[in-house]
């Protein structure tokens, strides 16, 4: 494992991540805990001095104001914090004001800790009030427009509880209470956007991901007749751990296999299935979400039929439609529609509900459809795609396969990319062949 040097800049740590690429099925190296830290904390600071600034600025937010309790966090507060701050701590005010220009943002906080240099606390405790302290740290730098997490949108963007509200416009009296407005939009900016260095990072963390699903399909974990799909899935779990790696949902394996199959529905994997997994983990505070499919070879068969690799291109070309219909300031509502129409006009049958993916799993952003409203989403779909974000291109294409009779199989992929100015690339590498067990 590499060691770092206290201090190293950030973006020598994110290089510093990268290894040869790794054997099928062999993960590539994780960091340790500390090393981690280092590295998350490092891009907090510059996406604090950087990135902030810049979004407050697009949003029109002279100040911004996080107030979360201990286990009722805001879904932006672990965002804006060290790596080591695993919550809130009892009441805890995050303060931020645009001062305008080269000067940056000012950021502090109003609890009784602080958060070292990043958030250094203005508060002394048991000396003064601490809704006081908050409300004459407001007035006395007169910001025209204070933005609060309450949105009828987005969740990422609804962090202030009612509550705290109510205290909030008590402590701030008439005057600067009127000039409270949703900051929905800053938060959902804030978390959406991607550093280069994190962009960088996300191909790395994505190979994890990738590498643990070849070793499950395969004999190493895979016994056909014998293993079934449970304990597989336990299997994603037991891996990620062992690599010191968590899961943000639950892994998830299923069997299709054609109509004439003797097994019918059981959980036992058998030669001849369509495997599928659908798998995410949560490294250096960044989500992946991965779905692949593998096939189980007969006696005698050393490729899958020709008729699922067909249905694998199938959906590899609804990836690519939807890819080319991403365009900067388009909303997702719109980015569907077009997408649907091409692969409809195509012949594809398809189903699209790709989401953003960063600090969160299904995370903030515009969403790309649903799996029950492929006429759009209302809200969250109405919002527009912005460069230096990731995104999980979720979809399926439905597909007849002839060595089945005819019989249907449903291609669901899921392979996370960056979208950038320069355009959008999938993050370590995509499916385009079915994975083969022996």
């Amino acid at each position: 494992m590499r060691r770092f040097v206290p201090g190293l800049p950030a973006v020598l740590i994110a290089l510093a991540l990268f290894a040869p690429a790794a054997a099928r099925g062999q993960a590539p190296a994780v960091l340790s805990l500390e090393e981690q830290a280092r590295v998350c904390d490092g891009w907090l600071r510059e996406r604090l001095t950087v990135l902030l600034p810049e979004l407050m600025r697009r949003e029109r937010i002279d100040m911004w104001l996080v107030v979360c309790e201990e286990y009722n966090e805001d879904p932006v507060y672990l965002s804006l914090v060290p790596f080591a701050s695993l919550s809130a701590r009892r009441l805890t005010m995050l303060v931020m004001f645009d001062r305008g220009g080269e000067k940056g943002v000012e950021r502090f906080s109003v609890n009784r800790y602080g958060l070292g240099d990043l958030f250094p606390t203005v508060w002394k405790a048991g000396e003064e009030d601490q809704w006081r302290t908050l409300a004459e740290a407001v007035r006395a730098r007169d910001p025209k427009r204070i933005g609060i997490d309450e949105s009828d949108v987005f969740a990422f963007g609804d962090g202030l509880s009612a509550s705290k509200k109510a205290r909030l416009v008590q402590a701030l009296g008439p005057e600067y209470a009127k000039r409270l407005v949703s900051a929905e939009r800053l938060a959902v900016g804030w978390l959406e956007r991607r550093l280069p260095a994190e962009i960088e990072a996300y191909h790395h963390i994505c190979a994890v991901a990738h590498a643990v699903i070849a070793e499950a399909f395969s004999n190493a974990v895979i016994t056909p007749g014998l293993t079934t799909t449970s304990d597989v899935e336990w299997w994603f779990w037991e891996k990620f751990r062992a690599l010191g790696q968590t899961t943000w949902f639950a892994p998830s394996v299923e069997v299709q296999r054609p109509a004439s199959s003797p097994y019918k529905d059981s959980p036992v994997i058998h030669r001849g299935d369509l495997l599928h997994c659908d798998v995410g983990i949560n490294y250096l505070r960044l989500n992946t979400d991965t779905q692949q499919h593998a096939y189980v070879l007969r006696p005698g068969e050393t490729d899958a039929p020709a008729g699922l690799k067909a249905a694998l291109a199938q959906g590899n070309r609804l990836q690519d439609i939807l890819l080319g219909e991403m365009k900067e300031g388009l909303t997702g509502n719109q980015v569907l529609a077009a997408a649907l129409k091409r692969a409809k006009d195509e012949g594809l049958r398809p189903s699209i509900y790709t989401h953003p993916l960063g600090v969160h799993g299904h995370a903030a952003g515009p969403t790309i459809g649903l799996w029950d409203r492929q006429g759009g989403v209302p809200g969250a779909g109405d919002y527009p795609l912005h460069p230096d974000t990731v995104f999980s291109i979720e979809l399926n294409v439905q597909a007849s396969v002839p060595e089945w009779n005819g019989q249907d199989v449903r291609i669901a992929l899921e392979q996370d990319a960056a979208f950038t100015r320069s355009g959008t690339v999938f993050l370590d590498r995509r499916q385009t062949e079915l994975v083969l067990v022996r």
